[in-house]
């Protein structure tokens, strides 16, 4: 994986400006407004572009997973706009952990396991 470019990071504050702007619309004629007014949904939906996103790392092309990588980080986006949790916050904790092994990341944290999903064969 290469590093982000200035135009990469454009891409994804457009994003996350127009998953905003959309706080508000009408949910029955925008598919963003209609995950921020109902987080459950989004997080429902951020959980299936996941699997999507293991089964085509799994099973199918680059441009497969690319694809589903591009739905999983704009569902996230939504989840987090529905939650009121900015990206800025999520920058934060990243800086924070930065040099930090993941290991003893989360051994700090109690080193609680989320329990890993079945993967397809």
């Amino acid at each position: 994986m290469t590093a982000l470019t200035a135009q990469d990071l454009e891409v994804l504050s457009r994003l996350a400006a127009t998953i905003a702007a959309r706080r508000g619309a009408d949910p029955e004629q925008s598919y963003s407004a209609r995950l921020i007014s109902d987080p459950k949904l989004a997080a429902r939906k951020l959980s299936e572009e996941a699997n999507e996103v293991v089964v085509a790392a799994l099973t199918e092309t680059q441009g497969d997973l690319a694809r589903e990588a591009a739905d999983l980080i704009y569902h996230l986006m939504a989840l987090l706009e529905a939650r009121q949790v900015g990206f800025d916050e999520v920058m934060a904790e990243l800086a924070a952990r930065e040099g930090t092994s993941g290991i003893a990341e989360k051994a700090a944290r109690g080193g609680a396991k989320t329990p890993e999903p079945p993967v397809p064969e």
